[in-house]
This record gives structure tokens, C-alpha cells and sequence, in this order.
């Protein structure tokens, strides 16, 4: 089976597993999901969903975050993590989106990637879920599962894995691709013990098949 028949076979089997692909992290505006990305570098998404409502409480909207002191944001993001950096970025980030953008998060990669703190993950994500783009997320989740079935060979580093995964996998499906990704590594290909028993692409994944 060539990678990109078993690509779409995983996209179909994945789909019949979870019909409904959305994003783990807790939004309702644009800015909103690409804080929350910032904040869950190295953190769970469950925690982030934890500070984040404290976060917008304290300052609601893009201008309030912009002009917000750094350490205001760090004493509340700090449970997450990295605060200090995590705080700098965010703040950083809003500024131009408030100056340069009238409070509007940019809707193509190249002025996303200009955004302090953002990187491909953060932009492909917001370009997928909030502007309905084509897109890959390539997160742990997407990397480790990519590698394990055979639709990447043993690469580890996320763009390249983005590169690969663009030859074989529908425009339109990359997105949603992407999150069951992450519900199935989370559910069922935990990353410490892989339950094939229970997986419904163990008979035409590489690492199920090789047990």
C-alpha cells in the first residue's frame, strides 16, 4: 500500500472512530486560541483551559492584554509554565495584533510566523480551525502517530513531518487529521504503551502489524 492510500484509509477509519474532530483547547475568538497555543507549549491542554478563563477575566479583549504590564500576565499564566517567556510573547503578540492589525488575527501563514511566540504549529492551527484553511498541526500527537503507522519514516522534526505529510494527505482533511490524531493518542496510542488491541488501524499500521 502506498503512503498515500494508507493515509486515506487512516483519514476514513479515524473519521468512523471520531466523527467529531475539533480542537482540545477552549476559545471563542481568534487572539483567544493563539494565547492558549502559546500557553500549552510544554503544558496540558486541561491546564491551560484551567487559566485561561482566570486570564480573559483580568483582561477581556485584545487592547486589554496589549497594554497589560508583563508581570500581570505572568502572575496569572505562571501555572503553565515557562511564565516569564510565555508572558513577554503573549504580550508582545498582542501588541501588534491591537497596533498593526485593529485587534485581527492575520489569516495567512506569513504574517502569522511574524507574530512573537508563534511558530507553524500555532499558525496552521488558527488558519485550519478559526479561517477554515488547509492545514497540518504537527504536534507531538500528529509526529509520534505519523512515524508509528508508516505515513512518515522516522522523522522527528515537525516541519519536515508537515513537509511529508502535505505529499500524501487531502488539502481539505490535513486539519481534522490532525486533531483525531490527538484524541486517538490520547484514547487509545498512548505514547508509553500503545493499546493495538483496541486500535482500529492495527492491521494496517507498521508498528501493530510488527507486534
Amino acid at each position: 500500500m502506498t503512503k498515500k492510500k494508507l493515509a486515506l484509509e487512516v483519514i476514513e477509519r479515524l473519521k468512523k472512530e471520531y466523527p467529531d474532530a475539533v480542537c482540545t483547547l477552549a476559545y471563542d475568538k481568534a487572539w483567544q486560541l493563539l494565547v492558549s497555543v502559546r500557553l500549552a507549549a510544554q503544558c496540558t491542554d486541561a491546564r491551560v483551559d484551567m487559566i485561561t478563563p482566570l486570564l480573559y477575566k483580568e483582561f477581556p479583549t485584545v487592547e486589554a492584554l496589549a497594554k497589560a504590564d508583563v508581570a500581570d500576565i505572568e502572575r496569572i499564566v505562571r501555572p503553565c509554565g515557562l511564565g516569564n517567556s510565555k508572558a513577554r510573547d503573549i504580550s508582545a503578540c498582542m501588541k501588534i495584533i491591537h497596533e498593526k492589525y485593529g485587534g485581527n488575527v492575520p489569516d495567512n501563514m506569513e504574517e502569522l510566523l511574524a507574530l512573537p511566540g508563534v511558530g507553524r504549529k500555532s499558525a496552521n492551527l488558527v488558519l485550519g480551525d478559526v479561517y477554515g484553511k488547509p492545514a497540518i498541526v504537527t504536534d507531538t500527537h500528529c509526529i509520534r502517530l505519523s512515524n508509528l503507522i508508516g505515513l512518515v519514516d522516522n522523522i522527528k522534526d515537525p516541519a519536515k513531518v508537515e513537509k511529508e505529510l502535505w505529499k500524501i494527505i487531502p488539502p481539505e482533511e490535513g486539519n481534522a487529521l490532525c486533531h483525531r490524531f490527538v484524541t486517538h493518542g490520547r484514547a487509545v496510542c498512548v505514547a508509553r504503551r500503545p493499546d493495538c488491541e483496541k486500535c482500529c488501524l492495527k492491521d494496517i499500521c507498521k508498528y501493530g502489524k510488527n507486534l
